[in-house]
């Protein structure tokens, strides 16, 4: 696995085994103790694409039509956090949802990617919570005041390798207060991977670090201040955040 941290005044990538990581970089070879160190978001997109209503169980919870293309819409760079960074509870809003999502970091450049080809541009895969202002959702007429606020893109801990990972057969869950909410297998994703990276490629070009969260399965619910939020995908780890 492949971490971004801070160490004092240092900030680079490491290769996570076990309690330690093997430095890259500006570090290369050296040896911490992840108990020591800082762990940031592990890339820096450009920009976070992210896929509404891609769980085919999503889609029966809310009594919609399976969508016949991907709905995508965007997150800023600025609402990225890592983990056991804290969520922030706006309080322009009286209802904030975390919902679970599988996220695929781009490792290449690339353009117009065929589907066949999309394993070669990506980096890996990693947890993310698309925290959404319910209740602006609702009201606004588009997305982005709901799902760009300042802390509502946490993500992590560590990416795994593309190699590691089958995209549409890992368990993914949600906990709140260690309370499972969500509890699904992204073999019920309705556009598998490399067709999102064909779909999204031929509109955008997308650079290294950027984000393709890849939509939530059923079971999304709000939570409050103080609340632990846990974003849990079988061979990935635990992305976990605080809400304040």
């Amino acid at each position: 696995m492949l971490g971004r941290f801070r160490y004092r005044d240092e900030t680079f990538y490491g290769n996570v085994d076990g309690n330690k990581v093997i430095g890259k970089g500006n570090v290369e070879g050296k040896i911490f103790e992840l108990s020591e160190l800082t762990i940031l978001p592990p890339s820096v997109p450009t920009k976070i694409i992210c896929v509404g209503l891609n769980y085919h169980d999503h889609a029966i919870e809310v009594d919609m039509p399976v969508p016949k293309e991907p709905v995508i819409f965007l997150k800023p760079p600025s609402a990225v956090i890592g983990h056991m960074d804290k969520i922030v509870y706006p309080r322009i809003s009286e209802q904030v949802d975390f919902e679970a999502e599988l996220a695929v970091v781009i490792g290449k450049r690339c353009k117009n990617i065929k589907r066949e080809k999309a394993v070669d541009v990506i980096a890996g895969y990693t947890c993310f919570n698309d925290v959404t202002a319910r209740d602006l959702q609702r009201r606004d007429n588009q997305w982005t005041r709901a799902k760009s606020f300042d802390t509502f893109a946490p993500v992590g801990p560590f990416i795994v390798p593309a190699a590691n990972i089958d995209p549409e057969n890992v368990c993914i869950r949600s906990r709140v207060n260690g309370v499972i909410k969500q509890d699904s297998c992204t073999s019920n994703h309705i556009f598998e991977v490399p067709y999102l990276l064909e779909f999204i490629s031929n509109i955008m070009t997308l650079e290294v670090g950027d984000i393709i969260a890849t939509g939530t399965p059923s079971g999304v619910g709000p939570f409050d201040p103080g609340d632990v939020v846990e974003i849990d995908i079988e061979g990935i780890g635990i992305l976990r955040n605080e809400v304040v």
